[in-house]
């Protein structure tokens, strides 16, 4: 059996109701890229707790679910008051409900060494988990890119390749590449102003803006990117493996999953 890959929603209205969801091009690099059943995770704890549990023990229920967790991009913020910031005026799009469940599931993801991988928010959203603080808005920070998309340009202009990325020697991704720079996209207005404690940078833009980081103090995989590797993945030699990566990953943690259900039942 393909591992279970947990992927968490975004909350949004839609008309008059509430809607969880994501973007099927996520859901798509998960199941073809990570080779992985994606399952859709509720975009806040309160929509699956009913009974007003610990928030820790619905986080744990849904980790004993799944094999990993992919937390994919949104055009939605995480709340500036999570790394004690004030809202810029007017304050950006932003969903409270994701961040309500993102933030914890990050920090118990990684005390358990459960496979997590995280893009655009996702990236922003775990290094805030840890300690971390963003620019509400990059493109205004001195000596910045511009990293946003160009918007009058149609989608396959906007996931172009827009800059090059200077990979860390001996790093993940360096070695998934297999060089030492690659060309990605760019489609952020955010990006890290502080980089959380014990995180290592794995890939920086030649403005200095961090774009990819792990934990390597940690049990199991780990890694955020800022830019979109799962936009046509296959055409991406590094996309490709970063999926290939993930998913072998989550193989290996639902194996010991399946061992220690064995054993108890044995």
């Amino acid at each position: 059996m393909r591992p279970v890959i947990g992927v968490v929603s975004d909350v949004k209205v839609v008309g008059t109701q509430v809607v969880h969801g994501v973007t099927e091009k996520y859901i798509y690099a998960v199941a073809r890229g990570a080779q992985a059943m994606p399952v859709l995770l509720p975009g806040t704890i309160s929509a699956v707790d009913a009974d007003m549990q610990p928030e820790r023990m619905v986080v744990d229920e849904m980790l004993d679910l799944v094999d990993g967790i992919f937390l994919p991009g949104s055009p939605s913020n995480v709340a500036p008051h999570h790394y004690g910031d004030l809202p810029h005026d007017p304050p950006l799009p932003a969903d409270p409900h994701r961040d309500d469940i993102s933030l914890p599931l990050i920090r118990a993801c990684l005390e358990r060494g459960v496979p997590i991988f995280g893009v655009c928010r996702g990236f922003q959203e775990m290094n805030v988990a840890l300690g971390g603080t963003l620019f509400q808005k990059l493109y205004e920070q001195p000596g910045r890119f511009d990293h946003r998309e160009d918007s009058s340009r149609d989608i396959e202009g906007q996931y172009a390749t827009a800059h090059e990325v200077a990979l860390e020697p001996g790093g993940l991704l360096e070695t998934l590449a297999g060089a030492p720079r690659w060309s990605v996209n760019s489609l952020h207005g955010q990006g890290i102003a502080r980089l959380a404690p014990g995180v290592a940078v794995e890939a920086r833009a030649d403005d200095g803006t961090i774009e990819a980081f792990r934990v390597p103090d940690t049990p199991g995989f780990n890694l955020a990117i800022q830019w979109h590797p799962e936009w046509r993945f296959w055409q991406d030699k590094l996309s490709t493996a970063v999926f290939t990566a993930f998913g072998a990953a989550a193989r290996l943690a639902a194996e010991r999953k399946r061992g220690v259900r064995l054993k108890a039942t044995g």
